[in-house]
């Protein structure tokens, strides 16, 4: 066993050349976009026969930094006004992210004012039409005032520039953020790093739910679950009595191809011994920068003590945990990491056989196993490329999905070919109504193509792809410039992924609809054809007509038992498949 959470033996370890797969070819693009980083001085020594308390150092005031603030206001309306949905300027970011002031600060409050005219002439002196109208003319000419007030009293006011000039809004903006500071204990308590995120939290409450901006702190977490810490091997440890236990080997490490397992004991790091240390200074002691050099000391049950030496790397977070369920192995999927497709890859090398070298032509094909279920229930998504090359270990060729948005760069068709892993074992994609974003592309892709059945409820519907751009603070954007359309032309977002085999309308429902699809009938047949059939923009009304035919709920063992009976009954399954429309059919627009 490899993993503590994979009840399962036949899942051996295998090198990583053996995981990478001809099937991995593929695919477009990927876009990780990336935008172009005080001291604190000592305090002098008391003078000599100074009184005792004056030694006492003085708590630094909170500061504010107007240069690094303009720098990422520079920066993120330099991101955004090229890539969000729809078009807006640099004025209209900036004017709903100064409403973040108001939510740190109730007492402050942004309006804007037309500067001052002279009075017009009275209108019975000579010349008083003409006069007015002039000055209506300058009025309708006159630079808007943005003013920021603390109660009725101002505290800045400054002219606006011109609305699509970044450079003169980031001063503004920066300016405004800093005569607020100085007149609010308020904001000083919050901190200036709470003035960018009320920034950007009012900013994206004009856009969508989905773009965001991190701060450097969480920023940084979230690059480490994307992509790894900075150098480690991939192991987990535990503690039995005074010995340091391995518990799990990440399938994505230098561990797992090194061949250590689950259960071995760890003896020493780089000769220092474990023996009577905590599992917290043990793992500390294998990480460290990528590219150095550890050496362990492993000990399996009734062996001698071995010595490894392995490498540090970056090593995501596993994603995927294999397990068995009669005939069948179940895929959990429960993110999708930049090494997601790889581990997926590795499992499906195990459960289907590879011909030998040696073999003739007409038996070299690979073994077609039982059945695979891919648990995507709870899965909120990830990496958009690795749902696609997911995709292309189970399709032959054809589009995953597509991508729309203003900016050309997010206009794609993100097509795999190469071959299906799998030689066409049956599959059974559980769903539920926290599954989105990546995860409705791989249940959507191949349940368009008839490669997969679809169970469980309604998914989320969030079909909206977010671009990342790294501010020079460290913290980062998540903007929403695209749309995914299924294969079969109908938009994600909003409609989420119609199941074959719907398990949230109650235990008589599930079992009417296996019964009818074991005589070729499909009771879901309605409303797959119509969710196939919407096309972008899909009125709300429309959207909850056609939800409500297999309401989101959370998963449950019914999904799993449906699974098993569909993959289980040739005929049900095909007639599953067959819900859906043909893809010659369907226009993709």
């Amino acid at each position: 066993m490899r993993h503590a959470v994979r009840p399962m033996t036949f899942f051996m370890p295998r090198s990583r050349e053996a995981a990478c797969h001809p099937a991995l070819c593929l695919v477009v693009c990927m876009f990780l976009l990336v935008a172009p980083t005080g001291s604190a001085r000592s305090q002098p020594a008391p003078a000599a026969g100074q009184a005792a308390s004056a030694a006492t150092p003085t708590p630094v005031p909170p500061t504010f930094s107007a240069s690094v603030t303009r720098e990422v206001l520079v920066a993120a309306l330099g991101f955004l006004e090229p890539r969000t949905l729809e078009a807006h300027s640099a004025r209209d970011f900036c004017v709903w992210g100064l409403d973040g002031l108001t939510a740190i600060d109730p007492t402050l409050s942004v309006t804007e004012t037309q500067s001052a005219v002279s009075e017009p002439a009275t209108a019975h002196t000579p010349g008083a039409a003409m006069a007015a109208e002039k000055t209506a003319d300058a009025s309708a000419h006159t630079p808007a005032v943005l003013n920021v007030l603390q109660g009725q009293t101002v505290i800045f006011s400054r002219t606006m520039p011109a609305a699509d000039s970044n450079g003169a809004w980031a001063d503004l903006v920066t300016a405004a953020m800093q005569a607020a500071w100085q007149h609010s204990s308020t904001l000083r308590d919050a901190g200036s790093d709470a003035l960018l995120q009320g920034f950007f939290d009012e900013l994206f409450n004009h856009l969508d739910p989905y773009s965001r901006y991190l701060g450097p702190s969480p920023a940084m977490s979230d690059r480490t679950r994307r992509t790894g810490n900075t150098g480690t091997v991939g192991l987990s440890l535990g503690q039995s009595g005074r010995t340091i236990v391995i518990t799990a080997v990440n399938a994505n490490g230098p561990a797992w191809e090194a061949g250590v397992d689950m259960g071995e004991r760890l003896v020493s790091v780089n000769g220092r011994t474990t023996r009577g240390q905590d599992v917290a200074t043990v793992q500390a002691w294998l990480d460290g920068d990528e590219h150095t050099s550890v050496t362990l000391g492993i000990a399996a049950k009734g062996h001698r003590t071995t010595t490894v030496r392995l490498e540090r790397a970056q090593v995501p977070p596993e994603t995927v945990f294999a397990s068995t369920d009669g005939p069948f192995t179940v895929l959990r999927v429960t993110s999708f990491s930049t090494q997601t497709a790889e581990e997926i890859s590795q499992y499906i090398d195990q459960v289907v056989d590879e011909p030998t070298p040696d073999a003739p032509s007409q038996t070299a094909d690979r073994k077609k196993a039982a059945g695979i279920i891919i648990d995507l229930r709870g899965d909120r998504g990830g990496v958009l490329q690795q749902a696609v090359t997911t995709a292309a270990l189970l399709l032959d060729h054809g589009v995953a999905v597509t991508t729309h948005g203003r900016n050309p760069l997010a206009n794609h068709i993100w097509a795999v070919q190469g071959g299906d892993m799998t030689n066409g074992t049956p599959v059974a994609i559980l769903v539920d109504g926290r599954t989105a974003s990546a995860a409705e592309i791989l249940a959507s892709a191949l349940a368009d193509h008839r490669r997969a059945v679809v169970i469980g409820s309604e998914t989320l519907g969030k079909g909206l792809v977010q671009v990342i751009g790294q501010m020079p603070n460290g913290g980062e954007l998540f903007v929403t410039w695209s749309r995914n359309q299924a294969p079969l032309g109908w938009p994600i977002q909003g409609l989420g992924v119609m199941p074959q085999l719907c398990t949230s309308l109650g235990t008589d429902s599930l079992q009417a609809q296996i019964s009818a699809l074991k005589q070729g009938n499909t009771l879901q047949a309605e409303a797959v054809q119509m969710a196939r059939a919407a096309r972008y923009p899909v009125p709300v009304s429309k959207i909850l007509e056609i939800r409500k035919h297999c309401p989101a709920a959370i998963g449950s063992d019914a999904d799993i038992d449906a699974a098993r009976a569909l993959l289980s009954s040739p005929a049900a399954y095909r007639a599953a498949l067959e819900s859906v429309p043909d893809e010659n059919s369907a226009p993709l627009h």
